[in-house]
């Protein structure tokens, strides 16, 4: 398993060169690209990059933590002046898409178009991960190619898909997915993923489950949508008889993350310390916000000094775009005295990338239960979503904290449930997999009183990002017509 990042070096030399082509949306086979690779080697790579693009600096859990009220900056930085003005311009985390479309889905790509069925576990695995990644690239953009992406040089310009359409594309692809690993068990010479599979070491009923708690994220996201109630009503109903359930736990991923030059797990390698053992300029650059702070304290939360390191001098926040930082007491927000990225997040350089935390599949079933869609206890859920937070981050106390008597906490205080479930998945997923509360966020207003940044010049956050500047140029011909950022929002949140 060690030994998986170091081989990995050399593959990632060989099997990215081909993304030099003249649109990333082109897999054209490049003459440096090996014709045939074995899937045991394509898929910790894809793997890699799946971690990289969700907890790297700058990468989708980044952006989700500054949009939700849960970062901000510490004095003696200018590290984030584009989030605190919601700069939300076509460069702007534009490698979401760019990195998705450039290495992501082309390397799980390579996995679904293996020839014969002896690789169908790669296959449906290469399916389930390609649905997680096009929903985030719906859920920030819109509409976007799919139909005629990714098609190995036979159409580098793809046209661009109804969003709408394409979640529903996803679930009957993660469908498939589940029916080809069923399939799969009864070929001969069918190949097994083994340590190649940093996610579930092979283990194919817990790709299943994931399919399944995917679509089941998809599905809960337009269960507020018009005219929808019969469909997704369905697709529960299928998911049931299917018989596989949801995870219960974080789905992770790691390919033998290690204190090693490039071995590192980059949400570490970023905002924890470089190989040396030295903070990284992010680390001491981000810090959270009085907000949420403010929330934590408040409620009683034993989540508190794991989310955020506690300083000496007790908890400090600061606010988001401050600028004075010298008033009124001079020097008061440096690194040392404000509440860093705390311990429950970085637990070390080997330490698992999260993709899907427990916690959120819990809370999905909850709102699932609660709008009478599955037969699950709304409760239930809600209660073990705080739990497998908790145990996420290693705090104690989860039974004792959502018994108290306080609205979004205890589940009998809180007379709008909706609202408890989305403001605990909001702290379930923070510092983890936070781009998802900035989309729950869009779909139901919750938390409702995240703070506006000091230098917004708008009176709403962005609930979308612009196409990146990469397809102006490559694609220009059929990149549709750039939305307001600030108001079109994703077809599930109108």
């Amino acid at each position: 398993m060690k030994n998986i990042l170091t081989t990995m070096k050399t593959l990632l030399v060989l099997l990215v060169l081909g993304s030099c082509s003249d649109s990333y949306l082109d897999v054209n086979v490049d003459p440096n690209n090996p014709i045939s690779v074995s899937p045991d080697l394509i898929l910790p790579v894809a793997l890699n990059y799946t971690a990289g693009l969700e907890e790297r600096d700058r990468g989708q859990n980044h952006l989700g933590n500054m949009f939700m009220g849960a970062w901000s900056q510490s004095d003696g930085f200018s590290w984030y002046n584009d989030e605190f003005l919601y700069l939300v311009t076509p460069s702007f985390y534009q490698r979401i898409f760019d990195t998705t479309y450039g290495s992501i889905l082309k390397q799980y790509k390579g996995l679904e178009v293996l020839e014969g069925a002896q690789y169908g576990n790669y296959q449906a695995i290469s399916k389930i991960m390609q649905a997680m990644h096009f929903q985030i690239l719906v859920d920030t953009y819109g509409d976007v190619p799919y139909s005629e992406a990714l098609q190995r040089g036979g159409n580098p310009t793809p046209k661009y898909d109804d969003a709408e359409t394409i979640y529903d594309s996803l679930v009957n692809q993660l469908t498939d997915a589940i029916s080809l690993i069923t399939a799969t068990a009864d070929v001969t010479g069918a190949l097994v993923p083994g340590d190649d599979d940093g996610v579930f070491n092979g283990d194919m009923t817990k790709w299943k489950q994931f399919a399944n708690s995917l679509k089941l994220r998809i599905l809960v996201r337009q269960s507020d949508l018009a005219g929808k109630s019969t469909y997704i009503q369905e697709q529960f109903n299928a998911i049931n008889a299917e018989g596989s359930g949801y995870m219960t736990d974080d789905v992770t991923i790691n390919i033998g993350y290690s204190q090693t030059e490039s071995q590192q797990n980059p949400k570490w390698n970023g905002f924890g310390e470089d190989v040396s053992g030295t903070k990284t300029l992010t680390n001491n650059a981000t810090c959270a916000t009085p907000y949420v702070l403010d929330r934590l304290i408040s409620t009683n939360d034993g989540r508190l000094d794991l989310l955020f390191e506690k300083p000496a001098t007790g908890h400090l926040g600061v606010v988001q775009g401050l600028q004075e930082y010298d008033s009124p007491v001079v020097d008061q927000y440096v690194p040392d005295l404000v509440s860093n990225i705390g311990p429950g997040i970085l637990k070390g350089p080997n330490q698992d990338a999260v993709i899907y935390t427990a916690a959120e599949a819990y809370f999905n079933l909850a709102e699932a239960a609660l709008k009478g869609f599955i037969a699950n206890d709304a409760q239930t859920m809600y209660e073990s979503g705080i739990t497998a937070s908790f145990d996420y981050l290693g705090a104690s106390g989860a039974s004792n904290y959502y018994a108290q008597n306080i609205p979004t906490v205890g589940w009998a205080a809180s007379t709008n449930k909706l609202e408890a479930i989305i403001v605990q998945k909001w702290l379930g997923v923070m510092g983890i997999n936070a781009l998802q509360s900035w989309f729950d966020f869009n779909r139901t207003g919750y938390p409702s009183d995240v703070p506006m940044s000091l230098l917004s010049t708008k009176p709403n956050r962005p609930v979308r990002l612009a196409y990146p500047s990469s397809e102006l140029t490559a694609n220009s011909n059929n990149l549709p017509t750039q939305q307001d950022v600030f108001s079109s929002k994703i077809f599930w949140a109108n």
